[in-house]
């Protein structure tokens, strides 16, 4: 695929193989999966969801700028708005009436990011209420060939775009959290120039350079603008990443008639933790929100 700003996304189709692939609901939705940090289209973790939601409906997925063998560098979030938005209309370019997101971890974030900002109409204009402490370093280098963040879209958003539900695995809720010691890691490997070299050879990604300028819509301020998209936020007691404030967070800023939230007993981070189990509950609760009537541009 090729996003918005010219960036080569890799990205894989796997169709429905479910019981009944004439016609159905499922067999005409398709699930759009987001991965999440260093991963990518061919990672086992994120095949073994690829092969469980096709129980569900066809399945699109990709790798972020970035990451496996896409383009370009990943920006933690930001700019990858634009990769899902080209995943999406991919999905409904091959015949797919309906398109559910579904986001892990830095993909989470990205998917409700996504269901709020790609749709048709003018763009939410939103203040930047983030802190701004992820430039602690004064040697990052400032290159200009980054595109506009992906906040500021057109006005008038390709509809194809649109997702119809949304679901977001171990997200954040806000920006620079640190709260944790992977975390902590993290915001190491993302700001250091050495971090960015172990990135780049340790975990195959590919990170930018430059600092958010301005910061992006966090997760928390973009959930109350879905609705009336479906939101799902699923996340685990035993994360070591997000403690339960961010999917609490997360949900409460929803809106309660299209929100829902599930607290996994046991469950880890990401799509390297979710069992099968959790995986076919999550493609139960989108098939379920496809069993109405479509709604928006086939």
């Amino acid at each position: 695929m090729r996003a918005s700003d010219g960036v080569g996304i890799e990205a894989a189709y796997d169709p429905y193989e479910g019981e009944d692939p004439g016609g159905t609901a499922a067999a005409a939705g398709a699930i759009v999966l987001a991965h999440g940090f260093s991963g990518s289209v061919d990672r086992p973790a994120l095949r073994r969801a690829v092969e469980v939601f096709t129980r569900y409906g066809a399945v699109v997925s990709f790798s972020f700028r970035g990451h496996g063998r896409s383009g370009g560098h990943s920006t933690v979030g930001d700019l990858e708005v634009l990769d899902l938005a080209a995943a999406v209309s991919w999905a409904r370019s091959l015949g797919h009436e309906r398109v559910a997101t579904v986001g892990f971890s830095m993909g989470g974030s990205v998917v409700v990011r996504h269901g709020a900002l790609r749709r048709p109409g003018p763009p939410p204009a939103h203040p930047s209420t983030e802190p701004t402490d992820f430039a602690e370093s004064t040697d990052l280098a400032q290159p200009a060939d980054l595109a506009e963040p992906a906040d500021l879209v057109e006005a008038d958003v390709d509809p194809a775009e649109h997702s119809d539900a949304v679901v977001a695995v171990s997200a954040p809720a806000r920006w620079y959290y640190r709260g944790t010691a992977p975390m902590r890691r993290l915001h190491w490997v993302i700001q250091r120039p050495v971090g960015r070299l172990v990135s780049r050879y340790g975990l195959r990604t590919r990170i930018h350079p430059r600092d958010w300028d301005p910061v992006p819509l966090s997760p928390v301020a973009a959930a109350p603008l879905l609705a009336p998209t479906p939101l799902l936020v699923v996340h685990g007691d035993q994360d070591p990443y997000f403690p339960v404030d961010h999917p609490q967070s997360l949900a409460a800023a929803g809106d309660p008639e299209s929100t829902e939230l599930w607290l996994v007993e046991d469950f880890g981070h990401a799509e390297n933790a979710a069992d099968a189990a959790l995986l076919h509950r999550i493609g139960g609760w989108v098939r379920d929100r496809w069993s109405g009537p479509a709604e928006g541009p086939a």
